[in-house]
């Protein structure tokens, strides 16, 4: 396996980084979140400090215990590239009067309706 470039590093630093600010920010501790996400503390410490890169599911856990979108940790990881975001999505993200919170929400009820149309119909539809 070749060595991780400089810029995987920095995305992985910056997955981490993001990661210990949601949990510090929701006042859990290492061993809390770890429990929640359904892995161990010393994995989750190394993925906090940049030294691991996790799988989808790994940030899936990660995101269920810290009550956010899992695609917000998939676009930080470089799983999901940023670009496939809707307008919809970028204006909730870009929004200054509501809360990081209000719009892990809000995408995440956009995200269900947009599943639903979906799977009711096969492409997605208004109404």
């Amino acid at each position: 396996m070749s060595p991780p470039t400089e810029a995987v590093e920095a995305r992985l630093r910056d997955l981490g980084e993001f990661i210990r600010d949601q949990r510090n920010r929701d006042r859990l501790s290492l061993r809390k979140l770890s429990e929640l996400a359904g892995i161990s503390n010393p994995y989750l410490s190394q993925i906090e400090r940049g030294l691991r890169k996790p799988s989808a599911e790994i940030l899936q856990g990660i995101a269920k215990g810290l009550q956010i979108s899992a695609e917000t940790l998939y676009v930080r990881a470089g799983i999901l590239d940023e670009s496939a975001e809707s307008d919809v999505e970028a204006a909730i993200r870009a929004d200054p009067a509501i809360t990081e919170r209000q719009k892990q929400t809000l995408l995440e009820i956009y995200e269900s309706f947009r599943a639903t149309q979906t799977d009711t119909s096969g492409d997605a539809k208004t109404g």
